[in-house]
């Protein structure tokens, strides 16, 4: 998708032409407005207001097929590891990043997150948000983490809970009790 073709505007719009683009066609297509053919055009004008409004660059396809080609995202990593994350998840990852565990859990933010512990942080992907869906804790920055039995107390099943120094605490629940475990351990040993 190129933005710029979604918003009816040149390459080199300024941020100011980009907003008043947005707000004309969001006028025009919004589904109060449109019914129910507007939906999927404002879901496109949206995504392409956001990807030119945080500064995302974005390369048309005819540049992309003479660009070199890309390394797949966590090619160091076996298939079935990839397959595991996901492609939003993937992307997410630095350079060389190693994977110990990836798991499904709930958060008060998404009943469906993919949580992953690496060397280095806690990774996870808020599986049904429409927007900042892959959030990150490094183990550096938790001040505290441990786990408990969910509740209503459950012998089968465990909540995480992460207090970053900085920010609000997150609670990964859902979790089997030895799985809990081992996400403390590493993000103790990843804090040391």
């Amino acid at each position: 998708m190129d933005p710029h073709a979604v918003l009816g505007i040149s390459a080199a719009a300024s941020p100011r032409e980009v907003a008043e683009a947005y707000r004309a066609l969001a006028k025009r297509w919004h589904p109060d407005r449109a019914g129910a053919s507007g939906e999927a055009r404002m879901v496109q004008i949206n995504a392409a207001y956001e990807v030119l409004r945080g500064g995302v660059v974005c390369v048309p396809a005819a540049e992309r097929t003479t660009a070199r080609p890309r390394a797949m995202a966590g090619a160091w990593l076996d298939e079935a590891t990839r397959r595991s994350l996901g492609r939003e998840l993937l992307q997410a990852l630095e350079r060389e990043e190693a994977i110990a565990l990836v798991v499904r859990a709930a958060t008060w933010a998404s009943p469906d997150t993919v949580l992953t512990v690496t060397d280095r942080r806690l990774l996870w992907l808020l599986d049904d948000a429409v927007t900042n869906r892959v959030r990150s804790v490094r183990f550096r920055d938790v001040e505290r983490v441990g786990h408990r039995p969910a509740w209503p107390r459950r012998r089968d099943r465990a909540t995480v809970r992460v207090q970053p120094r900085y920010g609000r605490r997150w609670e990964f629940t859902d979790l089997d009790p030895v799985t809990a475990e081992r996400i403390v351990v590493a993000t103790r040993r990843g804090n040391a």
